[in-house]
């Protein structure tokens, strides 16, 4: 860890008071010109309060415009900036820099690359078809029948609370990009496909429990989940994913939910 505070600017980065030099190692691939993945360094001045999106956004806007990512919200609620940072997946809007400075106070290297298991269309942004492919297979919306109802669709605070924790989902596929079975086979569903399933399986007003219990007990759904716990540390919204997976599993197994 360098001390800048006495720097204007480093490599044209304005450098604040109380600022530290990091480098960044960002997986770059431009399908235009590069045959493969390969990795590029940048020192980059960064407060303690910087989220690594800052980071990002001061080498594209300082340093090199060809740089690729997605973002939009910058607030963890968008779920755009999946991205593996250090070999963990989060999103860039909410790890800080002071969680990844060195602790023996050494000069400090951030890994940034895309999730894995989906295609890279360029640097970090990776193409999303396949998981919202997914995603949409499990009928992620309230499925009922005959006549609609002449008001809302009652439902206690026990019956919300069922489902609540699958309701925090921001599809950003952090979950199922850590899952090991989806990088060895795309055609799983994965985590997030079946966290949104499970968010209206155990939905008091849905009627379409058994359609997707269905199709999620295809040999592409639930029971292709190696209880990892990989999709649950990743999700940036907390949510126990591999619990939700079991009792969708449970559900199948005991054909009642």
């Amino acid at each position: 860890m360098t001390a800048v505070a006495e720097q204007n600017t480093v490599n044209g980065i304005p450098a604040p008071e109380g600022s530290v030099t990091i480098t960044v190692k960002i997986q770059r691939f431009n399908p235009e010109i590069d045959d493969a993945p390969h990795w590029e360094s940048y020192e980059v001045p960064a407060l303690p309060t910087d989220r690594v999106l800052n980071l990002l956004f001061n080498i594209k806007n300082y340093v090199d415009g060809t740089l690729s990512f997605r973002r939009s919200c910058a607030h963890g609620i968008c779920g755009s900036d999946a991205m593996q940072i250090n070999g963990i997946n989060r999103l860039a809007c909410k790890v800080l820099v002071k969680d990844l400075l060195a602790k023996d106070g050494k000069e400090t290297t951030v890994t940034v690359a895309p999730i894995k298991g989906l295609p890279t269309l360029k640097d970090l942004y990776v193409d999303m078809e396949p998981f919202f492919e997914a995603y949409r297979a499990v009928k992620p919306y309230l499925i009922t029948y005959g006549n609609e109802p002449t008001r809302e669709r009652i439902q206690s605070a026990a019956d919300r609370e069922r489902f609540d924790d699958t309701t925090k989902c921001i599809l950003c596929a952090a979950c199922t990009s850590s899952c090991p079975v989806y990088w060895n086979d795309g055609s799983y569903f994965g985590p997030a496909a079946i966290v949104n399933a499970h968010r209206f399986i155990f939905d008091s007003r849905d009627e379409g429990s058994e359609e997707r219990l269905d199709i999620l007990n295809d040999a592409e759904g639930v029971w292709r989940c190696r209880t990892t716990f990989n999709c649950t540390d990743a999700c940036p919204r907390g949510i126990q994913v591999t619990k939700a997976i079991q009792e969708v599993k449970r559900a199948l197994l005991f054909k009642r939910v």
